[in-house]
């Protein structure tokens, strides 16, 4: 497996980056209260946004297996707060060293890609002393217990070297109408 790391990508390129995530993500949208499939212009825009590195993991004969965003450039993606990294990394964020995966995707969960790519970009962070940031859904924590995973992965990984916490959450309440009677 390769990973190749673009800052924009257009063309054929872009179309199957799109199919991956599309693939990736679309089931997530019934089961979660916040969108997480972009509409195609906005993946279009994080896709050609020079602010945002594109992630790309090849088989070894060239098959798109999986795609990640990871931006250092916080105001690029959309609904994060860049004053709250200012204020917790003061130091980390005047240089820039604080990273934004917005998301990993790979469809089919293709043995190895994820880590990879999650070890990759964690390297990336790592030789800059960086932090990094993410989000995670709620069924996604459930199911997988994928934040569980990526810490159990990421202290493997830097031989227990990494620290991790949970940010910040946010819970979307629902409130039922009964007619009265």
């Amino acid at each position: 497996m390769k990973i190749d790391i673009r800052t924009d990508l257009v063309g054929e390129q872009l179309e199957q980056a799109w199919t991956l995530y599309d693939t990736a993500f679309r089931h997530l949208n019934a089961l979660t209260v916040q969108r997480h499939l972009m509409y195609r212009t906005e993946f279009d825009d994080v896709m050609t946004d020079t602010r945002v590195e594109k992630w790309l993991a090849y088989s070894d004969d060239g098959v798109l297996l999986g795609l990640a965003t990871y931006t250092n450039q916080l105001s690029a993606w959309p609904l994060i707060s860049p004053e709250y990294f200012a204020r917790r990394w003061p130091a980390q964020y005047a240089d820039n060293r604080i990273w934004y995966c917005g998301f990993v995707a790979v469809p089919g969960h293709e043995q190895g890609v994820f880590v990879k790519l999650i070890e990759a970009m964690y390297r990336h962070a790592e030789e800059r002393a960086g932090v990094i940031s993410l989000d995670i859904c709620r069924h996604n924590i459930e199911t997988y217990r994928l934040d569980r995973a990526i810490a159990v992965w990421l202290r493997r990984i830097s031989g227990g070297r990494v620290r991790s916490e949970a940010a910040d959450s946010q819970t979307f309440m629902t409130y039922e109408t009964a007619p009265a009677a």
